[in-house]
């Protein structure tokens, strides 16, 4: 037992490291340098000659507050800006709300596209793909139905795309629960430990990634990786839209526009499945990087270790504070999110939930998604549960 302490201490001692490069991180990221132009809050220094942006927005049902959500993409204060929309079928209750919101703002250039059922298993890339096809503009910024967004946004992104070099920008985002236990715990961990995870990667490697619920990119990005049809087999398409971007010689950024992830009132059923469709996916998209994620969870591994050794109870206080100091670099310094502030309490307990998750993640191969089963290839590539499996070289 006692050898075991002191392997788990040597194994502390790296998450503590991990904590203080988060803080570091967070600080980099609000002091320099890698998103050259910031319009002011309220869009006025908005430069005139700012590219025009096409607003890419795939729909499925009824998400909790998506009237709201889609009229504040409708609200943006941005001269020449589209919307366009896009459902699977025209009895789609999303497409009700969508036209709601054409009429209700017929200045705004607003298209819904109904695009039929997908080919292949990412139902959003398809959706994407069409809606690119229609798209006027060659600044694309894609945004989930749950997704929230500050009237200034869309000048903050298209300043950001005056470099010439910029392939792609993910925004940081802010999550917001419903009225529900477990999604208060899922966004203190997107709004504490998502995002550390996402600072510390680009303070040490720089970003060669997209993730969340609104990546902003270059058509001609997009063009140089083999467009949508390069993506169309992954479940995380996103991180792997950055990845190839950068790997194609575009610069990919960390955007200095936050958004608000409208993440619903989810029951215990919904949360796990929709983090454990999380952790899976990562495992099979980096898993170098979902191993190294064990250095991710201080709390848990200090707990672990005084209850070994009840003497050593100090380490367990002093990785409590340095925690909660990291917790608040990104909750607060970033996000200025008023969830962690009031509840920071539930820090500790979603640390625990989330050590285990990470070793569910290494477990199985099928994910849920929007009421349908998947399997998960090892390569990061997905396909139906029910269709023949692939072969996988």
């Amino acid at each position: 037992m006692a050898l075991a302490a002191v392997v788990l201490l040597v194994a502390l001692t790296g998450t503590l490291v991990y904590l203080v490069l988060v803080i570091v991180a967070a600080r980099h990221y609000l002091a320099t340098g890698d998103r050259p132009h910031r319009p002011s809050v309220d869009g006025a220094a908005c430069p005139r000659s700012a590219a025009p942006v096409s607003i890419l927005k795939p729909l499925h049902g009824l998400d909790e507050g998506l009237e709201e959500n889609l009229r504040s993409w409708f609200r943006q204060e941005y001269p020449d800006f589209e919307i366009l929309l896009a459902v699977r079928a025209a009895g789609d209750p999303a497409a009700e709300v969508a036209e709601k919101l054409r009429q209700e703002y017929p200045q705004v250039p607003a298209r819904l596209l109904v695009t039929g059922e997908p080919p292949y298993a990412n139902a959003k890339v398809f959706s994407l793909d069409r809606m690119m096809g229609e798209a006027r503009h060659d600044l694309l910024v894609m945004s989930d139905s749950d997704t929230r967004a500050r009237p200034d946004l869309l000048a903050t992104v298209a300043a950001e795309f005056q470099d010439p070099r910029l392939g792609v920008a993910t925004c940081p985002y802010r999550a917001v629960p419903g009225h529900s236990f477990w999604s208060a715990l899922e966004a203190i961990m997107m709004n504490t430990e998502f995002l550390a995870g996402l600072l510390v990667a680009r303070l040490v490697e720089g970003v060669r990634f997209a993730v969340g619920p609104c990546v902003a990119a270059r058509r001609e990005a997009l063009a140089a990786i083999g467009g949508w049809e390069r993506l169309q087999d992954y479940l995380a398409e996103d991180f792997v839209m950055g990845a190839l971007v950068a790997e194609a010689g575009y610069q990919v950024i960390l955007s200095s526009a936050t958004i608000e992830h409208r993440i619903g009132a989810q029951d215990f059923r919904a949360s796990f499945e929709h983090r454990l469709r999380w952790v899976r996916s990562t495992r099979r998209s980096r898993p170098w990087g979902y191993l190294g994620q064990f250095f991710t969870y201080p709390l848990p591994l200090a707990l672990i270790l005084t209850a070994l050794q009840p003497a050593w109870w100090p380490v367990l206080a002093a990785t409590a504070v340095l925690r909660a100091y990291a917790a608040w670099a990104t909750a607060g310094w970033i996000l200025h999110d008023p969830l962690t502030a009031r509840r920071w309490w539930l820090v500790p307990l979603e640390d625990a939930l989330s050590f285990l998750m990470w070793i569910a993640g290494f477990f199985g191969n099928s994910v849920a998604w929007r009421g349908r089963r998947y399997r998960l290839l090892v390569d990061g590539r997905f396909e139906p549960a029910d269709s023949p499996p692939r072969l996988e070289h």
